[in-house]
């Protein structure tokens, strides 16, 4: 097996943990949100298909790359969870915030560099 595929393979692994850990986080987040009967399951899945904004498909989360003043918003594949350097901004931003930051994903870098690292597909 080469060192590129054994990196991936580990890669891979991290992502997978990063993801549980953020569903985790989206999980208690939205708890208060369970319904406390079977009346309030329509409305709570009625909200729950509107949380999620229309630019964001099925295998796509939204972040934001904040640094100072300086924020974009960005529509991320699924796949960028196995590319390193993403792994590495999405570890910046568990030292920076922690799993306690509500609403929206932060990643606190440039958007210039966002957009770089989502433009490259390199090993």
């Amino acid at each position: 097996m080469s060192t590129c595929r054994k990196s991936r393979d580990i890669d891979t692994k991290k992502a997978l943990v990063m993801l549980r850990l953020l569903i985790q986080k989206l999980q208690r987040g939205l708890s208060v949100l369970a319904p406390r009967g079977p009346e309030d399951l329509r409305e709570v899945q009625v909200l729950a298909a509107t949380m999620v904004p229309d630019d964001v498909s099925e295998g796509q989360f939204a972040v934001f790359a904040v640094k100072g003043e300086e924020t974009k918003r960005f529509v991320i594949e699924l796949d960028h969870l196995t590319n390193p350097a993403f792994l590495r901004l999405l570890e910046k931003a568990k030292e920076e915030y922690g799993f306690r930051q509500k609403g929206a994903l932060e990643i606190p870098c440039p958007p210039e560099e966002l957009q770089k690292i989502l433009d490259d597909r390199s090993c």
